[in-house]
């Protein structure tokens, strides 16, 4: 089963649910697909 969520705020790609996963990552009370939010971590550690 796969369930829309919402979109990336960072580049507007749809996330999902999908068969019970969480495919994206909330940072701050923000949703982000998770290339966005790695990308983000990744900037962090710089």
């Amino acid at each position: 089963m796969r369930e829309l969520i919402g979109e990336c705020q960072s580049c507007g790609k749809h996330v999902y649910c999908e068969n019970g996963f969480f495919d994206g990552v909330q940072l701050d009370g923000v949703l982000h697909c998770n290339e966005c939010a790695e990308n983000k971590e990744t900037d962090k550690h710089r």
